[in-house]
């Protein structure tokens, strides 16, 4: 399954969930994640630590190789010894050099949490906590004038007396990494002067990780302050010019950490890579024949070593494992070019797809468009044939209600001549006390008026008011008759007029 043609789909859901949780969090391939997610046991959470820690060895398949490579036992031929042959020695098996797995160090400091007992309890322990300097002040005091007391109570006890843990009395106090680093350098510096050393400036665990992201070399070195030989190491080794052209070539492509063991994360690193002499370094590297994620101590060298001996040990170390490294950095430039064209064809093809959306969007508004105008063009037409019949309807409608003409002339009758937009004149007589509206009434419902066709009965339209489009104007002198004052005819025009019938467009409404 963990093969480079495996097939996704053979895991379980749960399984294709942590291989994509894992492959998010560590940008690692999925042939190279399945086998330390199966080393896990599909546990996320443990297979990140590992990739980021580096993966120790398993003591139960160490067991099994073991196991597996140890001789046949020996068969009661074997045994068989005389005085003329001997003991013949039997051949021991030749393991395999194992490089020690350099763990990745995240200090914590030492005051990071402070537990403050309540102010009741501190006063209430005061006199006992006196009392308990006291004695064992004067228990000191005695043990200091009689150093030899203490060895001959062991001798009857027959126990070994612990030693009392020191306190930290060179009053350092604990910081974060970087703060750390850089009082490191400064305190360098200020001790054995200018320098072309390049320390990197932050922690230990930074270091690593940049070491196993980019493939590089760690080099670490740590100094003891209260050891004879640091003073000689690092003026007549490390700060030599062999010394420092090495580490400072490019195509060593070494990271410089060094850090003092009276800071606490140098101290766990130390004890972390079973240093056991001051001065010590040592070259840390990634090792691909472990696992994928694994850092492996390539080289130590503890004590005072000249020159002569140090940049040897640094470039043989190197040089045996740089194959390793560029065969790990060919694989993963191959991945990452593979990466980056899955990337790029994902990137098309989105582009791609976010141009057919794009497209399909501009097709669906055009069409929605057309519709919408379709509709209104359509609601348009049946609105301007519902105005019409409706306009038809009332003129019927208002010509059932225009009274006949009075057959009568004189008081309370006024003779209007009408020029019609047709140009025929029409006159006729109608009641002075009459509203004017009735005189437009009779233009509008002229031609039904005095149509040959039989007159239908027609009802007043629902939900429609008339307006009529035309004016009646007197030509000399030329004055507007419109209904706005609601006066009657023979008020506006008298006994007798002569008005123009004149069309109203949208334009005159403005």
């Amino acid at each position: 399954m963990a093969g480079d043609d495996f097939d996704p789909s053979q895991l379980g859901e749960s399984q294709q969930e942590a291989l994509g949780t894992y492959t998010a969090v560590t940008n690692q391939e999925p042939s190279a994640a399945i086998p330390l997610l199966e080393r896990s046991q599909w546990n996320v959470q443990i297979a990140i630590a590992k990739f980021f820690d580096g993966e120790a060895p398993d003591p139960v398949e160490e067991a099994r190789a073991s196991l597996a490579s140890s001789p046949a036992p020996p068969t009661a031929s074997s045994h068989r010894e005389t005085l003329m042959n001997g003991f013949s020695p039997s051949p021991r098996p030749s393991n395999r050099t194992r490089l020690d797995a350099a763990p990745r160090i995240t200090p914590q400091p030492e005051n990071q949490n402070v537990y403050r007992a309540p102010l009741l309890l501190t006063i209430f322990l005061t006199p006992f906590s006196i009392l308990y300097r006291l004695l064992s002040g004067s228990l000191g005091l005695f043990a200091y004038l009689f150093p030899f007391l203490p060895r001959m109570f062991s001798r009857f006890t027959g126990s070994r007396v612990q030693p009392r843990r020191q306190r930290d009395t060179t009053g350092r106090r604990p910081l974060n990494p970087r703060d750390t680093a850089a009082r490191f350098a400064r305190e360098f510096e200020e001790e054995y002067g200018q320098h072309d050393l390049s320390f990197f400036a932050d922690g230990y665990a930074q270091a690593y990780d940049l070491a196993k992201k980019e493939l590089r070399f760690l080099l670490v070195v740590l100094l003891s302050p209260e050891h004879d030989d640091t003073l000689t190491f690092v003026r007549s080794t490390l700060l030599s010019p062999e010394v420092v052209d090495y580490i400072n070539d490019p195509q060593h492509k070494i990271i410089l950490w060094a850090g003092s063991v009276q800071d606490s994360e140098a101290y766990q690193v130390s004890t972390a890579l079973n240093c056991s002499k001051f001065p010590f370094s040592a070259v840390v590297a990634h090792n691909p024949q472990e696992s994928s994620t694994s850092m492996s101590t390539i080289a130590r060298i503890s004590g005072l070593v000249p020159p002569s001996v140090y940049v040897p040990k640094l470039r043989a170390a190197i040089s045996q494992h740089s194959a390793t490294l560029e065969r790990a950095r060919a694989s993963r430039t191959e991945q990452q070019a593979t990466r980056n064209l899955r990337e790029e064809q994902n990137s098309a093809y989105e582009r791609s797809l976010a141009q057919d959306r794009e497209r399909a969007r501009q097709r669906r508004e055009e069409e929605e468009a057309r519709f919408r105008a379709e509709r209104e063009e359509k609601a348009k037409v049946e609105a301007a044939e519902r105005a019409v019949q409706n306009l038809e309807q009332w003129r019927r409608w208002r010509a059932q209600s225009i009274p006949p003409e009075p057959s009568i002339s004189g008081e309370g009758v006024s003779r209007v001549s009408i020029r019609m937009t047709s140009g025929e004149r029409v006159v006729r007589k109608f009641r002075a006390e009459a509203d004017m509206e009735e005189l437009y009434a009779f233009v509008e419902c002229y031609d039904i008026l005095f149509s040959d066709a039989p007159s239908l009965k027609a009802s007043e339209p629902q939900g429609y008011e008339h307006t009529y489009r035309f004016r009646l104007v007197s030509p000399m002198p030329r004055m507007v008759y419109d209904l706005a004052g609601g006066d009657t005819i023979g008020e506006k025009i008298g006994r007798s007029g002569n008005l123009l019938v004149e069309s109203i467009n949208d334009e005159d409404d403005t």
